[in-house]
């Protein structure tokens, strides 16, 4: 029996009593015996669970990285050379950074086990002839399990017995309504939305009876086969991450080799003591190592998260703010992502006219009007018989909670209820009016559903609703005269109802089937869509201004897809894919085509990774949408997984970066504007951070070279990086986002951090702040005052000089020298306020002259150095200017 559960996958395809001789089972169940022994050969029906690494190792994994190698070896020399203050904030940072850095790890364990929590804890078996309640995790191959309305199906059954099931398979397949189930076998080659004699474990029974046998249980179920692909899926460095890791190696060696290099200049050439030259070099290292680069990065990254809470779009991963800026495509599941997930009746097609139904969702609002010439009176009269049909052959009813409508029953109802109310209706009046006395519920087995009634002038009607071509039959009406139209609607994505109506002539108070013999009368057909957003229509036209693509990746039918997509107009003429013919294709083919195709329909979550992956091998940077247990492998393989937060599963969110708090696609539009704001601002605080440490660099390198008296101190060059970190190191996080900044392209997925530009900007900075130090250092001293008041001078000109560096640097793209670049910001204010504060004190007061050996200035110091700042300002600012005039900027950046 082992040998031939292998090879037996299409369980949906074989009658019930070839699955029964298979598995070797009985319709009255396994004995408990028999029971034990499959479970003990196939193991529980569960997940299995993770290794987890120990939290001590996730911690020390932290601290693996080639520049907190070199940070923590300047933190020891500095401490052995007394250097404490600066050791102790080296110390700190690295910590800061392994703390946040631990507390992120762990989401795959998480979202395996939201997986987990998915299948249900007991279910109703037959063992031995008689009903038992057993745990889910004891259930095996063979088990003849019991379904009801509201049951969480818990393996994957077969079904032998089907009585009016519907199920909800949204979290699996992206269905936008429950699915209508059966016994009978279906083709060997349909899809999973497709096996309607199969019930899947993990989803929901939303009405009716069923009976099924356990076809596999454990990772051999469907959700199981995720939950693998999940294990399977490594998570994606994001470009930030790999950027960041590539400058720490790359500078790293930069400034060992360099240190090496001075220490041995300064020993063998300028003949200094070994001690001496350690002193300067490590002072020097200590300077120009960007210490707190990494942590403001991570503050810009955690405003980035405030700011885009704010705009219900909830951060799970820091590093996922800034992959947003850089997304160029998006690929967006349909049902409740794109569209509202609700459906709603768009159009009455009547023998003599069709109505085309307004509003949206199931919202009673909204107008209907004739599709024709006719009068929209006139056509809304003659629709009354079918729209009546509509809301007397249905259990539905909607209710109103706090502004929105929900409907309590099948969506297809509800929708139909809403119908009856914008034409006018009152449905509890007419309901009470027209008696239901009997009814023959919906069975896919007949595939319709019809009621009796008495009406208030005592006649006696049925009511009948189902499938087109049933109840075309039913009432005797030529299907072919109808074929044009129902084709139409098919292109428009539309799912169509019939209805029709038969008056009896004398009163009845039971009915039968042979009760629809004859006298029928055909009322006509309704076409139900899931409407799409509104805002997510705008949200997508946004996106192509910005040029990044949006793919939508659902399960639902092919037509219905493309006609939503043509309705948001995600193409001009949008291209379909199916999940049959993607899987024609090999993983080469597939990366050829998938660019031009704008839809995946009849996906499964296989289908999804590969195209995720497809994408990715084009090196584009994808955001991947979705709300279903299907969509977390490829939301866990995109670089940045976004989730639904009101109809997303658990799973869902956990293999997600981003949780949407209002399940609106439109949000992420918003998310990914602050993520490209968040990268020019990293790329901004890198712009001012650098010259800050080259200048120091610059001019104590020289002063060795050449051989002059160092133009500050170790404790000087401390005291820049201490006062200007804390302070101007911190406030380009909060800059908000410069003008056109989603008019602009995605930047390529392998663009460097630092471009050609920064790289310049860094270097012509640093030596105009080289210079501007030099020079009034050999002034000062020209003037023959002493070496203390000269070195005051050098850090008050660099620092000051670094204030006026940042009103330019607050605007790379465009320029400063305007109103808004003049007042800057609160956060620019307050921290210019606090280091002009910290500088008096530095300049004035006795106890700092003790500690640094700083010293007073006069009025004309303090203005000569404000002058020669404001020129670096302007100078500047004429480099932007001509670097954009000859077309160099864009080409550098």
């Amino acid at each position: 029996m082992v040998a031939k559960l292998e090879k037996i996958e299409a369980w949906h395809a074989l009658g019930a009593d070839s699955v029964l001789d298979r598995l070797d089972a009985d319709i009255a169940g396994l004995s408990q015996r028999d029971a034990e022994e499959r479970l003990a050969r196939h193991g529980p029906n569960a997940l299995p669970g993770t290794t987890a690494t120990h939290p001590l190792l996730r911690f020390l994994a932290q601290f693996n990285s080639a520049l907190i190698y070199f940070l923590l070896v300047a933190a020891v020399a500095a401490a052995l050379l007394g250097h404490l203050v600066d050791a102790l904030v080296i110390a700190v940072v690295v910590l800061v950074n392994a703390i946040v850095g631990f507390a992120q790890e762990g989401k795959a364990e998480r979202a395996l086990g939201a997986i987990r929590d998915m299948i249900a804890p007991h279910a109703t078996v037959l063992r031995d002839g008689a009903r038992r309640t057993v745990a889910v995790a004891d259930l095996v191959p063979g088990d003849i399990v019991m379904l009801e309305a509201g049951d969480r199906v818990p393996a994957d059954l077969r079904l032998l017995r089907a009585r009016g099931l519907l199920i909800d398979e949204a979290p699996l397949t992206g269905e936008s309504v429950p699915v209508e189930k059966q016994e009978e076998p279906v083709d060997d080659a349909a899809g999973i939305a497709d096996q309607r004699s199969m019930a899947f474990s993990g989803t929901l029974v939303a009405s009716g009876q069923a009976s099924g046998i356990v076809a596999a249980t454990g990772t051999q179920t469907q959700i199981g086969r995720i939950s693998r692909l999940l294990q399977a899926v490594d998570t994606v460095t994001t470009p930030l991450l790999r950027q960041i890791n590539r400058f720490e190696r790359r500078f790293t060696w930069f400034v060992m080799a360099g240190s090496l290099l001075l220490f041995a200049f300064a020993v063998l050439a300028r003949e200094f003591h070994w001690i001496d030259a350690l002193i300067a070099v490590v002072a020097l290292a200590v300077g120009i190592i960007p210490e707190g680069l990494p942590a403001v990065i991570t503050i810009t990254l955690a405003v980035g998260v405030q700011r885009m809470a704010s705009r219900n779009a909830v951060i799970r991963r820091l590093p996922a703010v800034e992959t947003l800026g850089a997304t160029s495509v998006i690929c967006s599941d349909k049902t409740g992502t794109l569209t509202r997930n609700e459906m709603m009746v768009r159009r009455v097609l009547l023998e003599s006219d069709d109505i085309l139904v307004g509003g949206s969702g199931y919202a009673p609002e909204g107008g209907l009007t004739s599709a024709g010439a006719g009068d929209d009176a006139d056509a809304i009269a003659a629709a009354s018989a079918i729209i009546r049909c509509g809301l007397l052959c249905n259990d539905a009813a909607l209710r109103n909670e706090a502004g929105h409508w929900k409907v309590d029953g099948d969506p297809m109802e509800g929708a139909l209820v809403a119908l009856a109310m914008k034409a006018g209706l009152n449905a509890d009046h007419l309901r009470a009016e027209w008696t239901r006395l009997d009814e023959i519920p919906f069975d896919a087995a007949y595939r319709f559903m019809a009621t009796l009634h008495a009406g208030p002038a005592d006649e006696h009607v049925i009511f009948l609703k189902g499938a087109p071509e049933e109840v075309m039959a039913i009432a005797g009406v030529d299907q072919r005269l109808w074929q044009p139209r129902i084709a139409q609607a098919a292109e428009q994505g539309e799912r169509l109802l019939g209805f029709a109506m038969k008056r009896l002539r004398a009163r009845k108070a039971r009915i039968g089937f042979e009760d629809l013999g004859g006298g029928v009368e055909f009322l006509g057909l309704m076409g139900f869509i899931d409407p799409p957003r509104e805002e997510a229509r705008a949200a997508i036209a946004e996106c192509r201004s910005a040029g990044i693509a949006v793919k939508m990746i659902t399960g639902d039918h092919l037509g219905t897809a493309l006609a939503i997509a043509r309705q948001l107009q995600i193409s001009e003429h949008p291209h379909g894919l199916t999940g049959k013919e993607l899987e024609a294709l090999c993983d080469d083919a597939l990366a050829d085509r998938v660019l031009d195709v704008d839809v995946f329909a009849r996906t499964s979550p296989e289908h999804k990774l590969r195209i995720v992956r497809a994408l990715q091998s084009h090196d584009l940077i994808v955001a991947m949408t979705g709300d279903g247990v299907n969509d977390a492998p490829s939301l866990k393989q995109a670089d940045v997984g976004t989730a639904m937060g009101h109809k997303g599963t658990e799973a869902a969110k956990e293999a997600a970066e981003m949780v949407l708090l209002d399940d609106n696609f439109a949000s992420i539009v918003a998310a990914v504007r602050e993520g490209r704001t968040v990268y020019d601002n990293i790329r901004k605080v890198i712009a001012w951070t650098l010259p800050t440490n080259g200048g120091e660099t610059v001019a104590v390198v020289l002063a060795i070279l050449i051989g002059f008296t160092l133009p500050m101190t170790a404790t000087q060059i401390l005291w820049i990086n201490l006062i200007l970190a804390v302070t101007l190191g911190l406030v380009l996080a909060f800059e908000p986002g410069e003008p056109g900044t989603m008019a602009r392209h995605p930047r390529p997925a392998g663009a460097a951090l630092l471009s050609p530009f920064l790289v310049w900007r860094a270097l012509l900075v640093s030596v105009l702040l080289a210079i501007l130090g030099l020079g009034v250092f050999f002034h000062t001293l020209g003037q023959g005052r002493d070496i203390e008041t000269a070195r005051t001078m050098v850090v008050n000109m660099l620092v000051v000089a670094e204030i006026c560096y940042v009103f330019n640097v607050r605007y790379l793209r465009m320029r400063s020298l305007t109103w808004r670049g003049a007042i800057g910001t609160p956060a620019v204010l307050g921290a210019i306020a606090v280091v002009l504060l910290a500088q008096l004190f530095y300049t004035y007061a006795p106890f700092m002259h003790a500690v640094f050996k700083s010293r007073p200035l006069t009025l004309g110091d303090g203005a000569l150095i404000i002058a020669l700042s404001i020129a670096l300002f302007f100078c500047l600012e004429a480099e932007k200017l001509l670097m954009r005039r000859l077309g160099w900027f864009e080409e550098l950046n």
